[in-house]
């Protein structure tokens, strides 16, 4: 029987094992997509269609229907780099039996439904050593503790959701008449990015419940990739290319940061006016990043669309 670590225990790893991955993911791409776990008719689909996909072992699949989903992805033979299993959470009994199906596997990404604690990680590390973790932040408690979660060796990023937790908070709708959302939810968004970053964790942002609403989408997403998110999840494979554009820098943006840092060049290093504004590391930093993400950037087109996948929240 597998021992549980203590409540904060860090599960150590083998001489040899590939060190966690938060730049690996990153480096996967922007757009990240759900497939239910019980359709593996799917799998390669969304595969071919996203960055990386996220085969879902949780609120995507009916309890009936799950040990089906366990042996079909199990089973599946995508990319195991660009392939990410979402896993019930700990302490329950559905993810002691998602984690016994994927023993043999070892995936190597797995996302941690959630999670509420640095144990709750370590619990999943010692039934699958070696993953890498994404933890998901999504109740009072997850939120709460999205330091404790971050610092733990295991986790290579932290993403959060809006609709488990207004669940846990006792409320009714994580967004307002106008479709933004309440100033608890985007409290919880920041919480959670800075708690990944603060650890040099990559940060997914959550998904866009509404399908058909592609502009709505494009400025969360945005605004994501201006933040600091890694990534954004998608439910649709119409939200892919909407995500990959909002990721990447317009060719304006790009070109203003290839001048300040060339103008930077020539300054050999303090602050200096360029423009008619004052610069110093932080707005180099900025377009850094920028240039750095054009270079890395996917091709924004996917082909046609497949049904959508039913929510995971």
């Amino acid at each position: 029987m597998t021992r549980e670590p203590a409540p904060g225990e860090h599960v150590q790893r083998r001489a040899g094992e590939v060190p966690l991955g938060a730049e690996e993911l990153a480096a996967l791409g922007p757009a990240l997509l759900f497939c239910p776990g019980d359709r593996p008719d799917r799998f390669a689909k969304a595969a071919a269609r996203a960055d990386a996909v996220i085969l879902d072992l949780e609120d995507a699949v009916a309890l009936p229907d799950k040990p089906v989903a366990r042996a079909a992805v199990a089973a599946h033979q995508l990319d195991p780099a660009r392939t990410i299993v979402r896993v019930n959470p700990a302490r329950t009994a559905e993810f002691e039996a998602d984690t016994a199906a994927l023993a043999a596997r070892r995936p190597t990404w797995v996302m941690l439904a959630k999670t509420e604690s640095a144990a709750d990680v370590g619990r999943l590390v010692a039934r699958l050593p070696g993953t890498r973790v994404i933890a998901l932040c999504e109740t009072a408690r997850g939120v709460l503790a999205a330091g404790e979660i971050a610092a733990h060796p295991d986790v290579a990023a932290l993403m959060w959701g809006g609709e488990d937790l207004i669940a846990s908070l006792g409320g009714t709708s994580s967004r307002r008449s106008d479709g933004s959302y309440r100033d608890v939810v985007l409290h919880a968004r920041s919480a959670v990015l800075l708690a990944a970053r603060a650890h040099q964790r990559a940060a997914i942002d959550a998904v866009h419940l509404h399908l058909a609403d592609l502009e709505g989408l494009r400025e969360e997403a945005e605004d994501a990739a201006a933040s600091g998110f890694t990534a954004t999840a998608c439910l649709h494979p119409d939200q892919v290319a909407v995500v990959r554009a909002a990721h990447a820098p317009d060719p304006a943006q790009l070109a203003r940061a290839r001048d300040l840092l060339a103008a930077a060049a020539e300054h050999h290093g303090g602050v200096f006016a360029h423009e008619g504004a004052m610069v110093d590391e932080p707005l180099l930093r900025h377009a850094r990043t920028l240039v750095a993400r054009a270079e890395h950037a996917p091709d924004p087109e996917v082909p046609e669309a497949v049904d959508p996948v039913p929510f995971p929240t």
